[in-house]
């Protein structure tokens, strides 16, 4: 296997357990403030009915019972040992901190559940909150994913996103001073956003050193706002060899140490309208590979006084 020319987050948990370390996602019933509280109403211009990008959950079950499930699954394919519970779909924070302390204790209670990722919003997190995920760091592996997906308030408005840059800066702040490990997600190809525009939001985490990075393809599902405005015409799609060479891009922008989780987005096979290659995640990781060795560039390769 040729040698990574980025931070691969597996790799990290790898040398940091022994052994590879599988993430089970699970649906602890949160909703999230863009949609009202309720699931119901219609939220950011992209996220589908069940929350964005949440696939194979067994939703309807307690947290210990979807780990459980989950867990069955991960040692019949993989003979898998170790694994972080993942609380992805919606905004895993928006909740008072008695009822969210019983739901991480739940998972981390879970035989070989080594350590825990929460999800949310940068407008989910007053200061108790963060006192609370600031326990959870110094009592076991934690991450902090937060979705930003773009600098621009421009375009955080047209997704009707319902927060600002400003308030990302915030709740960045705010875990930093808690010491927490902060993953950022974010979206490239997103309409209105240029090549340029995509690489601020590259060099300004990179100027913030954040932990790690979910990279997302923008991708369009059934049943969304962006889907409607797809049909309608109203929404470029990227093409394969776009993405890769933005992808690279991006990367050499990043801080070195920053640990990539994500380099693409596939969306769901069965509500998935566009783009149809990016089903094919190996031969777009592998594109990507390739487009780096091209270069001779690595991870931060054009950041400046790193």
């Amino acid at each position: 296997m040729r040698e990574k020319r980025y931070q691969v987050f597996s790799s990290h948990l790898k040398e940091r357990f022994g052994g590879r370390v599988h993430k089970i996602s699970v649906d602890a019933g949160f909703s999230c403030p863009n949609r009202g509280g309720t699931r119901n109403r219609p939220g950011c211009l992209f996220c589908d009915p069940d929350g964005s990008g949440a696939v194979g959950i067994d939703r309807g079950f307690p947290v210990t019972e979807q780990l459980e499930r989950g867990k069955e699954i991960m040692v019949r394919k993989y003979k898998a040992r170790h694994f972080l519970a993942y609380f992805q779909p919606f905004s895993n924070t928006n909740a008072p901190p008695a009822q969210l302390r019983a739901l991480y204790d739940q998972a981390l209670g879970v035989e070989g559940v080594v350590g825990m990722a929460v999800g949310t919003r940068p407008d989910c997190l007053p200061a108790e909150v963060l006192d609370l995920l600031g326990e959870y760091h110094r009592r076991t592996y934690f991450w902090l994913e937060l979705g930003l997906q773009s600098i621009h308030d421009k375009t955080l408005g047209y997704l009707r996103r319902g927060h600002d840059y400003a308030t990302f800066l915030q709740a960045c702040h705010g875990a930093r001073e808690r010491g927490l490990r902060l993953c950022v997600h974010v979206i490239l190809g997103l309409p209105g956003e240029d090549r340029a525009m995509m690489l601020e939001t590259a060099a300004e985490l990179a100027r913030l050193r954040v932990d790690g990075i979910k990279i997302h393809l923008l991708h369009v599902l059934e049943g969304t706002p962006l889907g409607d405005l797809y049909r309608q015409g109203q929404v470029p799609i990227l093409e394969q060899a776009e993405y890769v060479e933005l992808a690279a891009d991006f990367i050499e922008r990043l801080h070195p140490a920053t640990l990539i989780h994500r380099l693409t987005g596939d969306g769901p096979r069965d509500i998935l309208l566009a783009p149809l290659w990016s089903l094919n995640k190996w031969e777009v990781l592998n594109a990507i590979d390739d487009e780096l060795e091209r270069r001779g560039t690595r991870q931060g390769s054009r950041v400046q006084g790193r």
